[in-house]
């Protein structure tokens, strides 16, 4: 992911938390605000609770692959909320917890 594709200030993440809406399955929670940019930025936010370090890695680099490969509407701050459940996953579920999640949320391009 490049850096423009990405949410790096702790008040990106702060605004999206505040004023953005949710959605949510039993994996993931999706935040997301509109903003005025012509890309889609993403953040993800994983608990310590979901495993050691080594986890939370895999699951990090497995969300950029799936956000990476699938088309979002331009104009949009997300955050993934990862939760403990997806720890024990695999790549598909998680894609596909996703794109319902993107679904939900009307933001498929």
């Amino acid at each position: 992911m490049r850096r423009e594709q990405r949410l790096t200030h702790t008040r990106q993440f702060a605004a999206v938390y505040g004023r953005g809406k949710y959605w949510a399955n039993e994996l993931l929670i999706m935040r997301a605000l509109p903003n005025r940019l012509e890309g889609t930025r993403f953040g993800f936010s994983i608990s310590k609770r979901v495993g050691n370090a080594v986890v939370r890695n895999r699951i990090k680099r497995r969300l950029r692959a799936i956000v990476n490969t699938v088309s979002w509407k331009p104009g949009w701050d997300i955050v993934l909320v990862v939760r403990t459940s997806a720890a024990q996953t695999n790549f598909t579920d998680l894609k596909e917890a996703v794109l319902n999640l993107r679904q939900q949320s009307k933001l498929a391009a």
